[in-house]
C-alpha cells in the first residue's frame, strides 16, 4: 500500500468515527417510540425486499470457495426466506423490549433537599467487529440503536454484499423516522489495517466489541485504546456432585455438550465426584459415544471407560468446539471448584446436585460469568436469560459480564435537581 493509500485509509476511518460520534449525540435524545418504529418498519422492509437480500447474498455465496469457507461456514452465511424472516423477527423482539435509556436506576433526596438521581445513558459509539454472518449485522445494529448507541460495523469480507444490503435498508428507514443517518455505518473497506486505525480513536469511539476467533479478540484487546467487551474462550464445565440425581446429570451433560458443538457455551470439560463415578461414567460414556463424542479422561476415568483415552494437561484447558470432551474424577466439590477456577475460562460452569448448600458454595466460589445449578450450560444466552437479543457474552468483570443485551450497552450519569442550592 502506498503512502497516499495509507493516508486515505486513515482519513476514511477518522471520518467514519467522527460521523458516528455526531450521530451518537443526536441518538441520545431520540425517544423510544422513534427507535421502536424504526425497528418495526425495518423488519417489515427486510421481509418485503427479501429477493434483493437473497440476490446480494448470492454474490457472497459465489465468492465463498475463494475464501476457503467450510460447508458449515457457507451454511451460516446463507440467507433464505425463512432466515430473513428470522432476522426481521429479531428486530421486532428488540422493539418489544423496554427502552433502557432514561431509566432512573436509583434516586434520593438529601437532607438539604437536593434530589440526586442515577440515570441510565448510552455508552456512545460502539465499534463492533464480527464474523461473517449476515444476521449478526442486523442484530448488532438493532441492539446498539435501541440502547441509544451509534455503531460502526466491521463485518467479515465473506458477507460484505449481504451486510451492505441489510444496512442500506436500515439506513433508509432511519432517515424516514428521524434517526441520524450515520447511526449505523458499515465499514466499506476489507483492509485489515482499518481495524487498527479505528482501535486508535479513543476520543471518538467509546467501546470496541470483537466477536470471533481468539486471534481476533486478542488483537483487539492488545491494540484498542478504548475499553473492550470480550471473551477469549468458552471452556465450560459440568460438575456432577455426589448428591446428584444421575438421570438429571446425564440429561444436563448431554445437552450441554451435544446440543451444539461449536458454540461458546457448550460443555468442554466434565468433572465427576468419586462417590458416583463408577455408576455415572459408564452410563454417560455410552450416551456421549452414541453422539460421536471422543472422551479424554484422567486415570480413573480411563479405568471406568474403556473407550476413553488419556487426557493431557492441555486437554483440561481446551475449548474444543467439536466432538471431544475432557473428563476428570474429583474427590470433593472443593476440588471441582479449584479445577474450574484453574482451567476454566470464566464463561459458564454448571453443577448438578440435590445438596443446596453445595450448590450455593459452588455458585459463590466459581469465578465465572454464569453459574448454572441443575441446568445446561447452553442457557447462558441473552434470549434464554430474558435479555432479548445480545451482542455477545463477556467473560470480563468490567464493564459488562455475561450476555450483553441492551442494559450492558449503557452507562449512567448522576443528575442533581436543586432550587438555588449552594454548598456551604
Amino acid at each position: 500500500m502506498s503512502v497516499v493509500e495509507k493516508q486515505e485509509l486513515k482519513a476514511y476511518c477518522v471520518d467514519t468515527a467522527r460521523r458516528a460520534k455526531a450521530a451518537s449525540a443526536e441518538l441520545a435524545i431520540v425517544n423510544g417510540a422513534a427507535k421502536n418504529n424504526w425497528l418495526k418498519e425495518s423488519a417489515r422492509r427486510l421481509r418485503e425486499r427479501q429477493a434483493e437480500l437473497i440476490a446480494a447474498n448470492e454474490q457472497d455465496l459465489k465468492a465463498a470457495p475463494g475464501y476457503g469457507l467450510t460447508d458449515a461456514q457457507v451454511d451460516r452465511l446463507r440467507l433464505t426466506p425463512d432466515r430473513i424472516d428470522g432476522v426481521a423477527a429479531g428486530l421486532e423482539e428488540v422493539a418489544a423490549l423496554p427502552d433502557p435509556i432514561g431509566e432512573v436506576i436509583e434516586s434520593s433526596i438529601r437532607p438539604n433537599g437536593l434530589e440526586v438521581s442515577k440515570i441510565r445513558v448510552p455508552l456512545g459509539v460502539v465499534f463492533f467487529i464480527y464474523e461473517s454472518r449476515p444476521n449478526v449485522t442486523a442484530d448488532a445494529a438493532a441492539i446498539c440503536i435501541k440502547s441509544g448507541n451509534a455503531v460502526i460495523l466491521r463485518g467479515g469480507k465473506e458477507a460484505a454484499h449481504s451486510s451492505r444490503a441489510i444496512v442500506d435498508i436500515l439506513n433508509e428507514v432511519a432517515t424516514e423516522f428521524g434517526l441520524p443517518s450515520d447511526a449505523v455505518q458499515l465499514v466499506s473497506t476489507t483492509d485489515r489495517e482499518a481495524v487498527g486505525h479505528f482501535l486508535s480513536l479513543s476520543e471518538l469511539i467509546d467501546v470496541a466489541i470483537p466477536r470471533g476467533g481468539e486471534g481476533l479478540i486478542r488483537r483487539v484487546s492488545q491494540e484498542a485504546t478504548m475499553p473492550v467487551i470480550k471473551h477469549f474462550e468458552g471452556n465450560c464445565h459440568v460438575y456432577v456432585d455426589a448428591a446428584a440425581d444421575i438421570e438429571m446429570a446425564e440429561a444436563v451433560t448431554i445437552n450441554s455438550k451435544c446440543h451444539r458443538l461449536g458454540v461458546c457455551n457448550a460443555c468442554e470439560s466434565l468433572l465427576v465426584h468419586a462417590d458416583v463415578a463408577a455408576e455415572y461414567l459408564p452410563r454417560l460414556a455410552a450416551a456421549l459415544i452414541a453422539n460421536g463424542i471422543e472422551i479424554r479422561g484422567d486415570e480413573q476415568t480411563c479405568e471406568l471407560v474403556s473407550e476413553a483415552t488419556p487426557a493431557s494437561e492441555e486437554d483440561f484447558a481446551a475449548e474444543f468446539l467439536g466432538p471431544i470432551i475432557s473428563v476428570k474424577v474429583v474427590g470433593s466439590a472443593s476440588e471441582a471448584i479449584a479445577h474450574i477456577n484453574r482451567y476454566g475460562s470464566h464463561h459458564t460452569d454448571a453443577i448438578v446436585t440435590n445438596d443446596l448448600a453445595t450448590a450455593r458454595r459452588f455458585a459463590a466460589s466459581v469465578d465465572s460469568a454464569a453459574v448454572m445449578i441443575n441446568a445446561s450450560t447452553r442457557f447462558n444466552d441473552g434470549g434464554q436469560f430474558g435479555l432479548g437479543a445480545e451482542i455477545g457474552i463477556s467473560t470480563d468483570k468490567f464493564h459488562a459480564r455475561g450476555p450483553c443485551g441492551l442494559k450492558e450497552l449503557t452507562s449512567y450519569k448522576y443528575v442533581a435537581y436543586g432550587d438555588g442550592h449552594v454548598r456551604e
